[in-house]
């Protein structure tokens, strides 16, 4: 094993590492149910994508043009994803990512809340289109228990959509 790979293991667990000699999920994908694109602090862009059927997340992927531990937390964030529902994902937050991942370097932990951040992101996405196709807008927003994507949800619905 190289210097670099032991360095990693110690630094981000097995877990982790793991995942980031192989990341899962990573990937683009053409017309997604649901997207989201944020940019973190550090510079990093992660991009969410997921398909839905029976209003579980039936597939989903992720890019980012970040590090290492960008591609790790996002890969985590889509595998958490995978086969939730909608109420399911809203509980998806950066600590949970942490919590999974076992144990992550203080400076990469910001990583964990940019994927959530861009997961949540996908979801307004996703709720938003299902509102503009005639969905149960007061049922949606009563799913929402986060107040955040509330805000944002109500906010954006009152403002133009773009399809990405």
């Amino acid at each position: 094993m190289a210097v670099v790979e032991v360095e990693t293991r110690s630094a981000y667990g097995d877990v982790a590492f793991q995942r980031w000699l192989k990341p899962l999920y990573m990937g683009t994908m053409d017309n997604p149910d649901g997207y989201g694109r944020v940019k973190g602090t550090c510079g990093d862009t992660m991009q969410i994508f997921m398909k839905f059927e029976d209003d579980k997340v039936k597939k989903i992927s992720f890019h980012t043009d970040g590090c290492g531990s960008s591609a790790i937390c996002g890969s985590f964030a889509a595998e958490m994803a995978l086969g939730k529902t909608t109420d399911e994902i809203v509980e998806i937050t950066g600590e949970k990512i942490l919590e999974v991942l076992g144990g992550f370097p203080k400076e990469d932990q910001h990583c964990a809340f940019l994927a959530a951040e861009t997961l949540q992101e996908a979801l307004n996405d996703y709720m938003i289109r299902r509102i503009n196709k005639g969905g149960d807008v007061q049922g949606l927003l009563n799913k929402i228990s986060c107040s955040k994507s509330e805000t944002d949800l109500k906010t954006r619905l009152n403002s133009p959509v773009s399809i990405r």
